[in-house]
């Protein structure tokens, strides 16, 4: 069965794509003069920090879906809020899915796979049924009955929405505009990058058994998740930035945690030294 055939036969879901469309429109208006301040901007990055940085890649991915290391119950909660933020799903679905990925990676059952396109693997895929959703029970029983992830699981939306409504309250529409908009835009590719991008572009210093490269760029902008190869090759480690040059500012910001005594049991690799 070729590519090809294997994209068509998956549904599209237009209330995905409605509501992505409706998302990146909503970012243009932050091209208008009207819209423009440095407030509402600075609103913007600090967001993407919170829920990029903080709420996905440190909450979702390293903490809750690798289980890189343990914090307590309140900042684990506090970081899977701010992850809720994102508007990328519910947890229980990103962290599902993400669990999904790691078993099949670069698969043909791996929902952003690779192997079709960068364009499928950066947005494509989440525009059509993903059968990895049935999966979901399976990778999910640590947190599928806890009552927090489940109620952030259903209302992540209206969540949202109750963000953007703050957000008006303190700076009007330039602050819905820039702080859940174009946040939620650049949150959303920066991301996807991960997906596609650091299966495409880097260098490879593992034989992880997929297309995962490090590539310093993404890294930048995610955090250190750019460091895609490091992590497919050891990926219950907390640091994935192995070497000296590869900057990881969410192993840095554990750290800084780890020294607060807000972060315990923080899983690492000892061998570091490329695979033969």
């Amino acid at each position: 069965m070729t590519v090809a055939t294997q994209k068509t036969q998956l549904s599209f879901d237009w209330t995905t794509f409605l509501f992505m469309v409706a998302i990146h429109v909503g970012a243009l208006f932050a091209l208008l003069p009207s819209n423009f301040s440095w407030a509402a901007i600075g609103v913007a990055l600090a967001l993407y920090w919170i829920t990029g940085g903080l709420g996905i890649t440190l909450g979702w991915h390293r903490m809750v879906s690798h289980r890189s290391f343990q914090t307590p119950k309140w900042l684990e909660y506090l970081l899977v809020f701010f992850g809720t933020l994102a508007v990328q799903g519910g947890p229980i679905w990103w962290v599902g899915l993400h669990r999904h990925h790691h078993v099949h990676s670069d698969e043909a059952v791996d929902h952003h796979d690779s192997n079709k396109g960068f364009w499928w693997s950066h947005m494509q895929w989440m525009l059509h049924d993903v059968p990895a959703v049935q999966e979901i029970p399976k990778f999910t029983k640590d947190i599928a009955n806890d009552p927090v992830y489940k109620f952030l699981d259903d209302y992540f939306l209206p969540i949202q929405v109750a963000l953007g409504v703050v957000l008006y309250l303190i700076g009007g529409w330039s602050f819905v505009v820039w702080g859940v908009f174009a946040r939620l835009v650049l949150v959303y590719h920066c991301t996807w990058l991960v997906n596609s991008a650091t299966h495409k572009f880097g260098y490879r210093t593992y034989d992880a058994g997929d297309n995962s490269t490090n590539c310093w760029w993404v890294a930048l902008l995610t955090y250190g998740e750019g460091w895609h190869n490091n992590h497919h090759a050891y990926q219950y480690s907390a640091r994935h930035g192995m070497k000296w040059w590869e900057f990881d500012m969410t192993w840095m910001t554990i750290q800084a945690l780890q020294a607060l005594g807000l972060v315990t049991k923080v899983k690492l690799v000892e061998k570091t030294e490329p695979q033969s």
